[in-house]
Protein backbone atom coordinates (compact mmCIF):
# COMPACT_ATOMS: atom_id res chain seq x y z
CA UNK A 1 0.00 0.00 0.00
CA UNK A 2 2.54 2.74 -1.38
CA UNK A 3 -0.45 5.17 -3.21
CA UNK A 4 -2.77 7.04 -1.24
CA UNK A 5 -4.96 9.46 -2.69
CA UNK A 6 -6.93 11.85 -0.51
CA UNK A 7 -9.99 13.76 -2.59
CA UNK A 8 -10.30 17.20 -0.95
CA UNK A 9 -13.54 18.86 -0.56
CA UNK A 10 -14.64 22.80 0.03
CA UNK A 11 -15.22 22.10 3.88
CA UNK A 12 -12.88 24.05 6.35
CA UNK A 13 -12.55 20.31 8.63
CA UNK A 14 -11.33 18.80 5.14
CA UNK A 15 -7.25 18.66 7.28
CA UNK A 16 -9.18 16.28 9.60
CA UNK A 17 -9.79 13.34 7.03
CA UNK A 18 -5.89 14.15 6.17
CA UNK A 19 -4.87 13.86 9.40
CA UNK A 20 -6.22 10.30 9.65
CA UNK A 21 -4.69 9.72 6.62
CA UNK A 22 -1.54 10.89 7.34
CA UNK A 23 -1.57 8.64 10.59
CA UNK A 24 -2.78 5.62 8.44
CA UNK A 25 0.20 6.12 5.44
CA UNK A 26 2.55 6.35 8.63
CA UNK A 27 2.50 2.64 8.83
CA UNK A 28 2.86 1.84 5.37
CA UNK A 29 5.15 4.49 4.61
CA UNK A 30 2.83 5.43 1.59
CA UNK A 31 2.90 8.69 -0.26
CA UNK A 32 -0.25 10.91 -0.14
CA UNK A 33 -1.74 12.65 -2.86
CA UNK A 34 -4.04 15.34 -2.08
CA UNK A 35 -6.85 16.04 -5.05
CA UNK A 36 -8.81 18.80 -6.10
CA UNK A 37 -11.51 18.91 -8.69
CA UNK A 38 -12.28 22.14 -10.54
CA UNK A 39 -14.17 22.79 -13.63
CA UNK A 40 -13.91 25.80 -15.92
CA UNK A 41 -16.67 27.42 -18.06
CA UNK A 42 -16.37 30.59 -20.53
CA UNK A 43 -16.89 31.86 -24.25
CA UNK A 44 -13.31 32.44 -25.61
CA UNK A 45 -10.65 30.16 -25.17
CA UNK A 46 -7.94 33.64 -24.19
CA UNK A 47 -10.44 33.70 -21.35
CA UNK A 48 -10.42 29.88 -20.72
CA UNK A 49 -6.75 29.36 -20.36
CA UNK A 50 -6.56 32.87 -18.08
CA UNK A 51 -9.10 31.32 -15.91
CA UNK A 52 -7.89 27.73 -15.54
CA UNK A 53 -4.35 28.95 -14.67
CA UNK A 54 -6.04 31.21 -11.58
CA UNK A 55 -8.42 28.94 -10.67
CA UNK A 56 -6.03 25.88 -10.69
CA UNK A 57 -3.41 28.23 -8.66
CA UNK A 58 -5.92 29.32 -5.80
CA UNK A 59 -6.82 25.58 -5.65
CA UNK A 60 -3.38 24.51 -5.07
CA UNK A 61 -2.81 27.30 -2.44
CA UNK A 62 -5.98 26.56 -0.76
CA UNK A 63 -5.05 22.94 -0.71
CA UNK A 64 -1.04 24.28 0.65
CA UNK A 65 -3.26 25.78 3.45
CA UNK A 66 -4.70 22.24 4.41
CA UNK A 67 -2.02 20.02 4.02
CA UNK A 68 -0.35 23.18 6.54
CA UNK A 69 -2.62 22.37 9.51
CA UNK A 70 -2.16 18.69 9.45
CA UNK A 71 1.16 16.83 11.45
CA UNK A 72 2.82 15.37 8.75
CA UNK A 73 5.07 12.67 10.57
CA UNK A 74 8.00 12.51 7.85
CA UNK A 75 4.89 11.38 4.84
CA UNK A 76 5.39 13.00 1.84
CA UNK A 77 2.28 14.71 0.37
CA UNK A 78 2.15 15.84 -3.08
CA UNK A 79 -0.57 18.37 -4.13
CA UNK A 80 -2.66 17.41 -7.47
CA UNK A 81 -5.44 19.26 -8.89
CA UNK A 82 -7.61 18.37 -12.23
CA UNK A 83 -10.12 20.10 -14.54
CA UNK A 84 -12.97 17.85 -15.31
CA UNK A 85 -15.00 14.95 -13.45
CA UNK A 86 -14.38 13.36 -10.36
CA UNK A 87 -14.07 10.46 -12.07
CA UNK A 88 -11.76 11.40 -14.80
CA UNK A 89 -9.44 12.97 -12.61
CA UNK A 90 -9.19 9.60 -10.73
CA UNK A 91 -8.51 7.89 -13.76
CA UNK A 92 -5.92 10.01 -14.70
CA UNK A 93 -4.09 9.90 -11.38
CA UNK A 94 -4.33 6.54 -11.01
CA UNK A 95 -2.85 5.84 -13.80
CA UNK A 96 -0.12 8.78 -13.80
CA UNK A 97 1.12 8.03 -10.77
CA UNK A 98 1.03 3.87 -11.51
CA UNK A 99 -1.63 2.84 -9.17
CA UNK A 100 -3.86 4.35 -6.59
CA UNK A 101 -3.68 1.40 -3.73
CA UNK A 102 -6.46 3.45 -1.62
CA UNK A 103 -8.77 5.78 -1.22
CA UNK A 104 -9.09 7.59 2.25
CA UNK A 105 -12.08 10.14 2.35
CA UNK A 106 -14.78 11.83 4.37
CA UNK A 107 -18.29 10.45 3.55
CA UNK A 108 -19.54 13.61 2.19
CA UNK A 109 -17.62 17.27 1.58
CA UNK A 110 -19.79 19.39 2.96
CA UNK A 111 -22.20 19.15 6.23
CA UNK A 112 -25.09 21.35 4.14
CA UNK A 113 -27.03 18.13 4.86
CA UNK A 114 -26.63 16.17 8.08
CA UNK A 115 -28.91 13.63 7.57
CA UNK A 116 -26.79 12.63 5.00
CA UNK A 117 -24.07 10.01 5.35
CA UNK A 118 -22.89 9.55 1.54
CA UNK A 119 -23.08 12.75 -0.14
CA UNK A 120 -23.09 13.25 -4.34
CA UNK A 121 -19.44 13.34 -4.79
CA UNK A 122 -18.11 10.39 -2.04
CA UNK A 123 -21.09 7.81 -3.90
CA UNK A 124 -19.95 8.56 -7.03
CA UNK A 125 -16.45 7.76 -5.93
CA UNK A 126 -17.94 4.55 -4.95
CA UNK A 127 -20.42 3.67 -7.61
CA UNK A 128 -17.80 4.60 -10.86
CA UNK A 129 -14.55 3.37 -9.72
CA UNK A 130 -12.68 0.30 -8.60
CA UNK A 131 -10.13 1.79 -6.24
CA UNK A 132 -10.83 0.36 -2.60
CA UNK A 133 -12.08 3.20 -0.48
CA UNK A 134 -11.78 3.98 3.14
CA UNK A 135 -14.62 5.83 4.20
CA UNK A 136 -13.62 7.70 7.44
CA UNK A 137 -16.06 9.94 9.48
CA UNK A 138 -15.16 13.47 9.80
CA UNK A 139 -13.86 13.42 13.23
CA UNK A 140 -12.63 9.95 13.56
CA UNK A 141 -9.09 9.90 14.79
CA UNK A 142 -6.62 7.26 14.05
CA UNK A 143 -6.36 4.53 15.86
CA UNK A 144 -4.49 0.69 15.30
CA UNK A 145 -7.53 -1.50 13.36
CA UNK A 146 -7.54 -3.78 16.03
CA UNK A 147 -10.98 -5.42 15.04
CA UNK A 148 -12.38 -5.92 11.85
CA UNK A 149 -15.81 -6.75 10.65
CA UNK A 150 -16.64 -8.16 7.24
CA UNK A 151 -20.30 -8.07 6.01
CA UNK A 152 -21.38 -9.71 2.80
CA UNK A 153 -24.22 -11.61 1.40
CA UNK A 154 -22.26 -14.00 -0.70
CA UNK A 155 -19.05 -15.34 -0.23
CA UNK A 156 -17.88 -16.02 -3.34
CA UNK A 157 -14.81 -13.98 -5.06
CA UNK A 158 -13.57 -14.30 -8.73
CA UNK A 159 -10.04 -12.96 -7.17
CA UNK A 160 -8.11 -13.19 -4.39
CA UNK A 161 -6.56 -10.13 -5.00
CA UNK A 162 -9.67 -8.01 -4.05
CA UNK A 163 -8.55 -8.87 -0.37
CA UNK A 164 -5.41 -7.19 -0.88
CA UNK A 165 -6.13 -4.16 1.37
CA UNK A 166 -7.85 -5.97 4.04
CA UNK A 167 -5.05 -8.47 3.75
CA UNK A 168 -2.45 -5.75 4.03
CA UNK A 169 -3.94 -3.79 7.25
CA UNK A 170 -5.09 -7.08 9.10
CA UNK A 171 -0.80 -7.97 9.09
CA UNK A 172 0.00 -4.57 9.49
CA UNK A 173 -1.94 -4.08 12.69
CA UNK A 174 -2.68 -7.94 13.77
CA UNK A 175 -6.12 -7.32 13.18
CA UNK A 176 -9.16 -10.06 14.29
CA UNK A 177 -10.91 -10.33 11.04
CA UNK A 178 -14.69 -11.48 11.93
CA UNK A 179 -16.95 -12.61 8.95
CA UNK A 180 -20.48 -12.10 8.60
CA UNK A 181 -22.65 -13.52 6.10
CA UNK A 182 -25.76 -12.51 6.00
CA UNK A 183 -28.34 -14.47 3.86
CA UNK A 184 -30.98 -12.09 2.13
CA UNK A 185 -34.38 -13.25 0.00
CA UNK A 186 -33.29 -14.63 -3.29
CA UNK A 187 -29.96 -15.84 -2.10
CA UNK A 188 -28.80 -19.25 -3.38
CA UNK A 189 -26.68 -22.25 -1.97
CA UNK A 190 -23.64 -21.00 -4.28
CA UNK A 191 -23.89 -17.57 -2.03
CA UNK A 192 -23.06 -19.59 0.98
CA UNK A 193 -19.41 -20.84 -0.35
CA UNK A 194 -16.94 -18.38 0.85
CA UNK A 195 -14.02 -17.59 -0.66
CA UNK A 196 -10.82 -19.54 1.33
CA UNK A 197 -9.03 -16.94 1.29
CA UNK A 198 -11.63 -14.87 2.75
CA UNK A 199 -11.51 -17.66 5.82
CA UNK A 200 -7.67 -17.85 5.88
CA UNK A 201 -7.47 -14.40 7.41
CA UNK A 202 -10.90 -14.65 9.73
CA UNK A 203 -11.07 -16.15 13.18
CA UNK A 204 -14.99 -16.62 13.23
CA UNK A 205 -17.56 -16.44 10.80
CA UNK A 206 -21.40 -16.20 12.14
CA UNK A 207 -24.31 -16.47 9.71
CA UNK A 208 -27.51 -14.44 9.78
CA UNK A 209 -30.66 -14.21 7.97
CA UNK A 210 -31.76 -9.99 7.08
CA UNK A 211 -33.90 -8.51 4.55
CA UNK A 212 -30.51 -6.48 3.59
CA UNK A 213 -26.99 -6.84 4.25
CA UNK A 214 -27.21 -3.38 6.26
CA UNK A 215 -29.92 -4.41 8.58
CA UNK A 216 -27.36 -7.85 9.55
CA UNK A 217 -24.38 -5.45 10.21
CA UNK A 218 -26.52 -3.20 12.33
CA UNK A 219 -28.09 -6.46 14.30
CA UNK A 220 -24.14 -7.63 14.89
CA UNK A 221 -22.54 -4.64 15.07
CA UNK A 222 -23.01 -3.08 18.98
CA UNK A 223 -22.08 -6.46 20.48
CA UNK A 224 -18.98 -7.16 17.85
CA UNK A 225 -17.68 -3.23 18.28
CA UNK A 226 -15.40 -2.95 15.65
CA UNK A 227 -12.61 -0.84 14.83
CA UNK A 228 -13.74 -0.77 11.20
CA UNK A 229 -16.24 -2.28 8.82
CA UNK A 230 -15.55 -3.84 5.56
CA UNK A 231 -17.97 -4.46 3.04
CA UNK A 232 -17.93 -5.34 -0.89
CA UNK A 233 -18.76 -3.43 -3.89
CA UNK A 234 -21.35 -5.48 -6.03
CA UNK A 235 -24.05 -4.02 -8.12
CA UNK A 236 -26.68 -5.86 -6.31
CA UNK A 237 -24.41 -5.63 -2.66
CA UNK A 238 -23.78 -3.80 0.55
CA UNK A 239 -24.56 -0.17 -0.82
CA UNK A 240 -26.81 -0.99 -3.91
CA UNK A 241 -28.71 2.17 -3.36
CA UNK A 242 -25.62 4.02 -5.20
CA UNK A 243 -26.98 2.33 -8.25
CA UNK A 244 -30.20 4.31 -8.05
CA UNK A 245 -28.94 7.47 -6.93
CA UNK A 246 -25.27 8.89 -5.80
CA UNK A 247 -26.68 9.79 -1.85
CA UNK A 248 -26.52 7.37 0.79
CA UNK A 249 -29.28 9.37 4.28
CA UNK A 250 -28.53 8.48 7.50
CA UNK A 251 -31.36 6.71 8.17
CA UNK A 252 -30.51 4.16 4.90
CA UNK A 253 -26.79 3.66 6.29
CA UNK A 254 -24.26 5.11 9.19
CA UNK A 255 -20.51 3.62 10.59
CA UNK A 256 -19.15 5.43 13.41
CA UNK A 257 -15.74 3.62 12.33
CA UNK A 258 -14.20 3.71 8.77
CA UNK A 259 -15.57 2.03 6.34
CA UNK A 260 -13.38 -0.35 3.98
CA UNK A 261 -15.08 -1.06 0.81
CA UNK A 262 -13.32 -3.57 -1.61
CA UNK A 263 -14.47 -4.09 -5.33
CA UNK A 264 -15.78 -6.86 -6.94
CA UNK A 265 -15.84 -6.13 -10.67
CA UNK A 266 -17.84 -7.55 -13.22
CA UNK A 267 -20.79 -9.03 -10.58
Amino acid sequence: MKNILVPIGTSPESYKTLQYAVDFAKNFDATIYVMEIFNVISAGAGSLANATEKIEKNNREQLLEIVNKVDKKGIDIKIVTYQGTIIEGLKKIDKQYLGIDLIIMAPRSNDINEGTYLGNTSGKIIKRTDIPTLIVPKEYQFKPVTTILTAFKSGVLKRKRILNPLITIKKKFNSNVSLLLVKTPGYTDDDLGVNSALLDISSKMTITENVTTYLGVLEHFRTKEPDMLCVFRRKRGFFKKLWEKNTISKSEFYAPVPVLVLSVKKD
